[in-house]
């Protein structure tokens, strides 16, 4: 149970951004020294007022002393003076019955007050005491602590606002090299947080500036890198093509037989690979222009569908009527090579039976083979890669392609595993 407050304060903390943890941070450490400090400007004003009323007690009690050893009494008219007085403190008292000359000071009570006294007489021996008040001294101190504390509250708001002044270019720093990181990572291998301060000597050691600077040179490097590889990809694909042009025409000249009808099949999955690849860099360079237009979903996707090498039966229009009321702004050619991918996908790599669904503005396939693997699910399908080996061999460009299209034309693939079984991937079309 103790530690119920102390976990709520951190998780609080933890809550607030950086900015106001600076703040918070730096507030509660000037509440700390202006609490010190108070404490001991607190202790030195009142060690002052002390003194000066001890020292005005004994020169009062001196005096008082005169006056009653040549008298033998006290005067009259000070009523605050007087021998054997029951009102005098009992430390007081024991002291001065012991032989010394004391003070005794009460600022705390609602009669402040400061006491002397001292032994008189040798046989029975007195106690001569003086009283001073000081309810003046306790308002100047009362006064003077809520100066303090007007004073310590006004500098720890004002290290608050500055701390958070201070800290607020920090954070709209790593706020903006935040946003540039997540553009990277959606693919944005131009964005670039070009920090105007870059590090070195002339600016001393700013840790941002190293940090901008260590995003943007990553970001150039991989988009370095990646513009290689999408390079290298289609300058294979182009100087792949003149040659398997002249191979498939040489495969058709061959005589009818058995192995001619493997080398024409070898040649036509080379001769789309190829073709893969080329899309792939097409896509990849972003020079891909949709022919968009306005159709009915339902007919549009049912003869995909039937083209796709499925059939009518295998098309399920859900909510037949809305269905094929349904318009969308989308490339009926794109949109159909998207949805062969899938399917074709579905026929490779799952079992039967593979369906295919409108709904709204949803086109969902699914297959009821093993479902698609964890890393698909988690990443999105990479190229040449074809995740579990329960699913085939492929060259993983069939997906690629899919949501590569999907981008070029407004829409959205997602890929999740049914809960009775199968691979599901479900495409959201703009609708018109």
């Amino acid at each position: 149970m103790a530690c119920g407050p102390v976990a709520r304060a951190r998780a609080t903390l933890n809550g607030l951004g950086l900015r106001w943890k600076i703040a918070a941070l730096l507030a509660a450490g000037c509440a700390v020294v202006a609490v010190a400090i108070g404490l001991l400007i607190h202790h030195a004003r009142l060690d002052q007022i002390s003194s000066g009323a001890r020292s005005g007690a004994i020169a009062q009690l001196v005096r008082v002393r005169q006056l009653y050893e040549l008298t033998g009494q006290v005067d009259q008219a000070d009523t605050d003076a007087g021998v054997d007085d029951p009102q005098v403190p009992a430390p007081l008292r024991r002291a001065a019955l012991a032989g010394q000359r004391t003070t005794y000071l009460d600022m705390t009570s609602d009669d402040p007050c400061v006491w002397a006294a001292r032994p008189v007489g040798d046989n029975p021996r007195h106690v001569l005491s003086v009283r001073e008040p000081l309810h003046e001294q306790a308002d100047d101190m009362a006064e003077f602590d809520r100066q303090l504390l007007v004073s310590g509250a006004v500098v720890v708001g004002l290290a608050a606002l500055g701390g958070a002044g201070l800290s607020s270019r920090l954070s709209r720093e790593l706020r903006t090299a935040a946003a540039i990181a997540r553009r990277i990572s959606q693919g944005d291998l131009d964005a670039r947080i070009d920090h105007p301060r870059a590090p070195g000597a002339r600016h001393g050691k700013d840790e941002v500036a190293e940090l901008a600077t260590a995003v943007d040179t990553m970001a150039a490097s991989l988009q370095q890198r990646l513009e290689a590889e999408q390079c290298f990809t289609a300058d294979v694909a182009h100087e792949l093509r003149t040659p398997l042009t002249g191979l498939h025409t040489a495969a058709e000249l061959l005589p009818p037989s058995r192995p001619t009808e493997l080398v024409r099949d070898r040649v036509r999955a080379l001769r789309t690979l190829t073709e893969d690849l080329l899309e792939v860099a097409r896509l990849d360079a972003e020079v891909e222009k949709p022919d968009l237009g306005v159709h009915r979903l339902g007919p549009l996707v049912e003869s995909i569908a039937e083209r796709a090498g499925g059939s009518a039966a295998g098309f399920t229009a859900v909510g037949a009527e809305s269905a094929y009321d349904t318009f969308v702004r989308t490339d009926a050619r794109r949109l159909e090579r998207i949805v062969t991918n899938l399917v074709g996908n579905a026929r490779k790599h799952g079992d039967d039976p593979v369906e295919v669904r409108v709904d709204g503005v949803e086109v969902t396939v699914r297959d009821h083979g093993p479902g698609f693997p964890g890393h698909l699910l988690d990443d999105g399908p990479r190229r040449f890669q074809t995740g579990a080996r329960e699913r085939g061999q492929g060259t993983g460009l069939g997906l690629t392609i899919a949501c590569g299209q999907a981008q070029v034309i407004g829409a959205r693939v997602e890929f999740s595993n049914a809960a009775d079984g199968g691979a599901v991937a479900v495409v959201r079309l703009p609708r018109a």
